[in-house]
């Protein structure tokens, strides 16, 4: 099984100049927790939402509501991405993505083909895949009937 086939393709990206409140509502707007960060088509780094909570600070430090707002608007996606984010190539084994995710303590990685980037592989594509593989399986358990039980 190849990393292609349960990647999620064509992720959404964002900029390293974008602000991170705009990352952040991109996040919202589809549902997930990383952002891939390209510049003039070049992976240059990712984002993540635990990335965007730190850089908002702590929720017991006190401050105005409008530090929020201005820190959401001000603060630049590469001033809080990781830059040069581990990959993965589209051909490559999906035991070994999975291996690397678990060695680097990652929920995501970038899916790559001849340097561009083509798609994303995330713990919720491999939750996908497992269900699809589990479930024939599942539905081919039957669950004992009475008369069964009391043979």
């Amino acid at each position: 099984m190849l990393v292609r086939e349960v990647m999620t393709p064509a992720p959404i990206t964002i900029s390293p100049n974008h602000s991170i409140g705009a990352a952040l509502a991109r996040m919202r707007r589809g549902g997930f927790r990383r952002l891939p960060v390209v510049e003039k088509g070049v992976l240059v780094g990712i984002i993540t939402d635990r990335d965007l909570r730190l850089a908002m600070n702590s929720p017991f430090v006190m401050r105005e509501g409008w530090y929020d707002s201005y820190l959401m608007e001000h603060i630049e996606v590469r001033s809080c991405m990781t830059p040069d984010p581990v990959t993965v190539e589209a051909d490559d084994k999906l035991l070994d993505a999975v291996r690397l995710m678990r060695k680097h303590k990652i929920g995501g990685v970038p899916v790559m083909e001849n340097g561009e980037l083509i798609g994303i592989l995330t713990e919720t594509d491999l939750l996908n895949f497992l269900e699809r593989l589990l479930e024939p399986t599942h539905e081919a358990i039957a669950m004992p009937t009475e008369t069964s039980k009391n043979e």
